[in-house]
């Protein structure tokens, strides 16, 4: 008699997934925007779904570190991520969340939402697990000051393989870094570790049929506060200014903090040009510029 496939023998069994797909026990939907991993949808046998995210010769902590952070993400209770449901070396299943649109209600409660996830903390600038941000590895090691964290291992890495593979100019690394090294002049509030969703932008940002927005592909970390904030910015998010309303009305942010923007989007424009190029290195170096 063949077992029943729920949400509960994925749990006990996540070792079986690849056969199970292999064999056809589980019925499984392609899905868009997939660019780092293949997205599917997966099909049980109550008519249940999980999303599924799979990458071939992943790193053998690319996925245990995604459900890491998300699990830590959820600890606090404050914002909604989806429910990590099994993880092995080369597949991540998490609950399926019915996307919706996005509504100034749900914006209000992402603002308040994300007020409490930082305030909730973190023992480090840092995370105890590896991480990655896309397939690229982000160094997690726990420091105890934020410019020495953000500017080592954050910025500076992504900018050396840009320029490494000849995707940034030389002259527009050297901006960067020297905006990098006045990092602790440049007025950024001194502020305990944040719990940080860590690659915060418009597409991580599911919004649910359900109503509140969910928070999707972390790389979470204990980092400032500032930069998830910066991140949302960076790309456009449907009723930002009423994300970013709303969490100031919870929790204040520090004097001059709209600033400093630019300056937490080095690290994802850094990231940017090591993967893409294109404009991604000058974009990096304009915004450099402003500290200087």
């Amino acid at each position: 008699m063949e077992v029943g496939l729920d949400w509960g023998y994925l749990r006990a069994h996540p070792h079986n997934l690849d056969r199970l797909i292999e064999h056809q026990r589980i019925r499984t939907t392609p899905l868009p925007g997939g660019d780092t991993c293949r997205a599917e949808r997966l099909t049980l046998d109550d008519g249940s779904s999980v999303f599924a995210k799979s990458l071939a010769g992943a790193e053998a902590a690319f996925f245990a570190s995604e459900a890491a952070g998300l699990r830590w993400l959820g600890e606090c209770g404050c914002v909604s991520v989806p429910e990590v449901v099994a993880v092995t070396g080369s597949m991540l299943l998490l609950s399926w969340v019915e996307s919706g649109a996005p509504t100034a209600a749900a914006a209000d409660e992402l603002g308040r939402s994300l007020a409490a996830l930082h305030a909730s903390g973190a023992d480090a600038f840092g995370a105890p697990w590896p991480g990655w941000i896309g397939r690229l590895p982000l160094d997690n090691s726990p420091a105890s000051s934020w410019p020495d964290f953000y500017a080592g291992q954050r910025v500076l890495p992504f900018v050396r393989q840009a320029v490494d593979a000849g995707r940034m100019a030389a002259a527009d690394a050297v901006t960067v870094e020297q905006a990098m090294a006045r990092i602790g002049s440049v007025g950024v509030p001194a502020e305990p570790p944040a719990r940080l969703h860590g690659d915060l932008w418009s597409g991580n940002v599911l919004w649910s049929a359900a109503g509140p927005a969910y928070l999707v592909d972390p790389a979470a970390h204990g980092g400032h506060r500032e930069t998830d904030l910066a991140m949302l910015a960076l790309f456009g998010l449907p009723y930002l200014d009423r994300t970013i309303a709303a969490y100031d009305e919870a929790v204040r942010l520090g004097p001059g903090w709209r600033e400093r923007v630019a300056l937490h989007q080095l690290h994802p424009l850094a990231v940017h040009a090591a993967m893409f190029g294109g404009g991604y290195g000058a974009r990096a170096a304009a915004a450099a510029r402003r500290y200087l």
